[in-house]
């Protein structure tokens, strides 16, 4: 049985809207104030849970984001990446040209159940916000991990916003020299 395992990137209050500013919000660009050490030690902790991933589940959008970055690439990374196995929830349609892809389709929260029995090990799901809030919803979420980043933004989307859960701290470690990785159970019933 799969374990659904949520990974984000966030800034100290929450906000999870915009990272790389692409989007152009005004609360936009914080994951790229940080130093290239830090984003070193970011981009061996992303890559080791990659090696460590059965599949990830992506919105269509989030799909299509990582796609345009991923699929020419020809690194080690890039690789792990394009060959674990993702499945996409969208609404509309879209590429599916980043390793193996199939699209959920259907009945969401019996879609999404199924996947998780039907996979072995962290179906790890990245941005994704959207379906981030249905999974929480539905009580499918196994973990959380969240890097923080150190930016307050005092505005913008957050991963929270509309829904909660009951979190179980499993483990605090500093990354690089300005970055906390949490990691957290996440426990049934809010």
């Amino acid at each position: 049985m799969g374990r659904i395992v949520i990974s984000t990137n966030v800034t100290l209050d929450g906000v999870s809207q915009d990272p790389t500013g692409e989007e152009g919000t005004s609360v936009g660009g914080w994951f790229l104030r940080i130093s290239a050490s830090d984003r070193d030690a970011w981009a061996a902790l992303a890559s080791k849970e990659a090696d460590s991933t059965a599949a990830f589940l992506l919105g269509g959008r989030s799909y299509e984001w990582f796609a345009q970055r991923w699929v020419d690439r020809k690194d080690t990374w890039a690789t792990s990446l394009k060959a674990v196995p993702k499945f996409v929830v969208r609404s509309s349609p879209g590429r599916s040209d980043w390793g193996p892809t199939a699209v959920l389709d259907g009945d969401l929260e019996a879609a999404l159940r199924g996947l998780k029995s039907d996979v072995d090990g962290d179906i790890v799901v990245y941005a994704s916000y959207q379906l981030v809030r249905a999974l929480l919803t539905y009580e499918l979420v196994d973990e959380l991990r969240l890097v923080v980043f150190p930016s307050v933004n005092g505005g913008g989307g957050r991963l929270f916003d509309d829904v909660g859960a009951r979190l179980s701290l499993r483990e605090v470690s500093q990354l690089g020299t300005s970055l906390v990785f949490l990691r957290y159970d996440v426990d049934a019933g809010k």
